[in-house]
């Protein structure tokens, strides 16, 4: 293995681990990140942690100041509603398109919404979040649609911080109830229908008390 093929290597062994921390909180926003010390936790260089870096500002995840260094990128509850609407009209979207591959077939999303009803009865709300998040997926991905499925994954960080801020104060029972509403309405090919809960219930996620 050459030099720049083994810089490259590590740079996205950095790069992983940093975005597998910033999504699942063990980064919280607004946290520095200080290159060596990446470095030396990693065993590499500067380089390829440099590298890493530039990838995961340009994902709009970390954010470098002068003067102020490198810090991971904070939310304001304005974007986070932002993400909100938009992951509303593409869920809806998605599940329109989705309709015609889940007709007579959910037995993958039947088997996501069980995990998370079992996180919902344990209130383990770190599976529940997970689970919730690969169930919209599932959807969006159905739809055959790189671009819609690309845009959907750009919020990824936004949903992200607002599932571990809200899921707190929601009783996680009740609303997992939805995913059994969209599995009907998907089995039966009806995407218009699974599509209105869908973004309702993106919506109602966000602002619970409309």
């Amino acid at each position: 293995m050459s030099d720049g093929t083994q810089r490259q290597s590590m740079a996205d062994r950095v790069k992983h681990e940093l975005l597998s921390r910033i999504m699942d909180g063990r980064m919280a926003p607004g946290q520095r990140i200080v290159e060596l010390h990446i470095a030396d936790e990693m065993k590499t260089s500067q380089g390829p942690v440099r590298e890493a870096l530039r990838e995961l500002e340009a994902m709009d995840l970390i954010i470098t100041e002068p003067y102020k260094g490198t810090r991971v990128r904070e939310i304001t509850p304005k974007q986070i509603e932002d993400a909100y609407d938009v992951r509303a009209v593409l869920e809806r979207l998605a599940a329109v398109s989705a309709a015609k591959h889940f007709k007579g077939n959910v037995a993958a999303l039947r088997k996501q919404a069980n995990a998370v009803e079992t996180a919902a009865r344990h209130k383990n709300q770190s599976a529940y979040g997970h689970h919730d998040v690969q169930f919209h997926r599932m959807i969006v991905a159905a739809a055959n649609n790189r671009a819609l499925l690309r845009s959907w994954e750009a919020l990824a960080y936004e949903v992200r911080i607002a599932t571990r801020l809200g899921k707190a104060h929601v009783d996680l029972l009740e609303a997992q109830a939805i995913h059994w509403q969209v599995i009907e309405a998907l089995e039966k090919g009806n995407g218009a229908a699974a599509g209105r809960m869908l973004a309702a219930n993106v919506v109602t996620a966000f602002h619970p008390h409309d």
